[in-house]
């Protein structure tokens, strides 16, 4: 499986750019310097929306670099922030609060369980013009990624995940599953 990992590489940017590109609604649209969830920093410059990219669990934004270098060189602003990984509610205040530091039309692109960030987050926002989803979760309302993961059969996430419970400084006991590193590869790789 070495290969594999390089064709994903060329294949997943080659792919996927296309998608997010026809997602985008042309307009007067805010372009600028990359910004991150804490400096969202967009001045007006040309007619294209910014990108939103949203990772899903198990990954951070690193893993839309390919994505990112190809759609800024198609002349798309792209914004790629942290998902801090905390629940859908909670994750999508955090990109709730990224997308009003981008002004004009945006798209969100969301991956895995990023999709049901999005879809929380684009929600009653009239500059979201286009919701697109990379091989993600759109749960229909109450319904979690992790009971669509178990729901059809064949999933092997649930018995690979690691529970850790830890208790921040001051805090409450708060659980993150972490997939057991020997079944990585096969998860996410294969």
């Amino acid at each position: 499986m070495a290969g594999s990992s390089n064709w994903r590489k060329r294949w997943f940017p080659t792919a996927v750019v296309p998608m997010i590109a026809a997602g985008a609604v042309l307009g007067s649209v805010a372009v600028g310097d990359p910004a991150n969830a804490t400096t969202p920093t967009v001045t007006v410059e040309r007619a294209r929306p910014t990108i939103v990219l949203e990772h899903g669990a198990f990954a951070d934004g690193s893993s839309w670099s390919s994505v990112i270098t190809r759609l800024r060189a198609d002349g798309y602003p792209v914004v790629a922030p942290a998902n801090p990984l905390r629940g859908p509610a909670a994750d999508a205040a955090v990109l709730r609060s990224v997308l009003d530091g981008v002004k004009g039309p945006k798209v969100l692109v969301g991956h895995s369980y990023g999709g049901s960030v999005i879809s929380a987050a684009g929600a009653n926002d009239p500059e979201v013009k286009a919701l697109v989803y990379v091989a993600a979760f759109l749960p229909a309302p109450g319904e979690t990624a992790l009971e669509l993961t178990n729901k059809f059969p064949g999933s092997t996430l649930p018995d690979a995940l690691n529970p850790v419970t830890y208790t921040p400084a001051g805090g409450t006991a708060v659980t993150d599953l972490y997939i057991q590193a020997d079944k990585f590869r096969h998860l996410v790789s294969a």
